[in-house]
């Protein structure tokens, strides 16, 4: 074997060994590598409730279904969907139900606050100004929804706008919650 020949298969061995290394340290400084999906743990995180100032975190809701809802006040599909959480607020609240929309804004909590309250919403706006919680749930975009039992494990994930209390949805929420549909069934 020709110098020449050592020299490039120890050019490739310390570069697969370099490559092995840094795939091996990322591992090691990222707290969480695994999927955020149906059946993980949803990730704790800690937000700002607009209404109250006061920094929530997931452990505050335990033992909740919770839908958790990323979104922004820029976002148009995040605006349109915001009626139908409000009903469904309005109609499974008492019941136990939790929602959660967490903006990602840059604004000010103020400003989150001042656009919730423009459009009648009274279920609970939380505020990330910095949008860690996008990381940690790996979003892709908004909105995006989990929805989460009371295990605090995510049940489903919904990508883009959903008419959060048609019928269809009402009856996969009455089930996590454990009651009748008002027909009986259920």
């Amino acid at each position: 074997m020709g110098s020449r020949q050592r020299v490039r298969i120890l050019a490739i061995t310390g570069s697969v060994v370099a490559v092995a290394a840094a795939i091996a340290a990322g591992y090691a400084l990222t707290k969480d590598v695994r999927p955020v999906r149906p059946g993980s743990k949803a990730p704790d995180f800690r937000a700002v409730n607009v209404k109250t100032g006061d920094t929530v975190s997931m452990r505050d809701y335990a033992g909740s279904i919770l839908l958790l809802n990323l979104w922004a006040t820029w976002c148009a599909p995040c605006e349109v969907e915001m009626p139908s959480m409000q009903r469904l607020h309005e109609q499974l609240g008492p019941n136990g139900l939790r929602i959660l929309a967490v903006s990602v804004d840059d604004e000010s909590s103020d400003f989150v606050a001042r656009w919730a309250e423009e459009r009648g919403l009274t279920f609970d706006i939380l505020h990330d100004r910095g949008g860690q919680i996008a990381l940690d749930y790996q979003s892709t975009g908004w909105p995006e929804t989990f929805i989460i039992d009371e295990e605090g494990v995510i049940v489903r994930k919904i990508w883009g706008p959903a008419e959060w209390d048609d019928e269809e949805e009402l009856e996969r929420f009455r089930r996590l919650l454990g009651i009748s549909s008002p027909s009986g069934g259920g």
